[in-house]
């Protein structure tokens, strides 16, 4: 999702037809391989966010709410709603978020913005999101406060750093390093993450080091965040599952 952003925020970078695409082909390597592609794909069921994005001839200048929540339903293990996220835009977040900046569209930076707040729920209350983001981003306001970098930079560094750590994307970090037989080794994963966390914020430039560590706290606790949101998603499914088959018949 950070990279269609960027594709879509960014001229220079790939369109977001081509990485649609390569995710789609990603996912249907053996079919690509067989060389029967174009059946496949016909029996692909798109979003239609996501055939909007297809036909796009022209980056956007930003999206509508109903069309950021769309997109963020693409999203494993997020399920937005419109009543949810008026209330972000309107009264939980408005201070942060700010007006939608292109006439009734929020910008590419706004939906990041929403992305980020939808992670982080999994760890923190909305009043501990708001202190945090404002830390690092300020108000919403346009020339308010200056922002060391934009919501769409963070977002994109800590889910890129989440796929760096999950190489065989089963949705849980890798760790290496334990001892056999040793107790208490829940450092590692802390360790592991703050340093990549540090290693982005140590790459920026033109930042002091009181927001250099600020953003570094942030791509760390909302890494943590996402980890969290597949262990409460798959918690969640089974106490369906077991409310779904309780007293069912053979």
């Amino acid at each position: 999702m950070s990279e269609l952003l960027s594709g879509i925020a960014y001229t220079g970078s790939k369109s977001p037809l081509v990485i649609l695409q390569q995710a789609w082909a990603k996912t249907h390597a053996a079919v690509k391989t067989s060389g029967k592609m174009l059946g496949a794909f016909v029996e692909t069921s798109l979003p239609p966010i996501f055939e909007k994005l297809i036909k796009m001839t022209a980056r956007s200048t930003g999206f509508s709410l109903n069309e950021i929540i769309a997109l963020g339903n693409q999203i494993e293990y997020s399920h937005y709603s419109i009543t949810s996220v008026q209330n972000w835009v309107k009264r939980d977040f408005k201070d942060l978020i700010s007006v939608p900046d292109h006439g009734k569209k929020y910008s590419i930076d706004q939906a990041a913005l929403i992305f980020m707040i939808d992670d982080l729920k999994a760890t923190l209350d909305f009043d501990s999101i708001r202190k945090l983001l404002t830390i690092v981003f300020g108000q919403g306001e346009a020339g308010n406060t200056r922002r060391p970098v934009s919501p769409l930079q963070i977002y994109t560094a800590y889910t890129s750093i989440f796929e760096q750590l999950d190489k065989n994307n089963d949705q849980v970090l890798d760790l290496s390093g334990h001892e056999s037989g040793k107790r208490n080794q829940d450092h590692i994963l802390e360790h592991l993450i703050k340093q990549k966390a540090d290693e982005y914020a140590a790459g920026l430039n033109g930042i002091s080091e009181k927001e250099r560590e600020a953003i570094s706290n942030l791509v760390f606790i909302t890494m943590l965040s996402v980890q969290t949101s597949y262990f409460q998603s798959m918690a969640k499914r089974f106490f369906n599952a077991t409310l779904f088959l309780q007293h069912m018949t053979p």
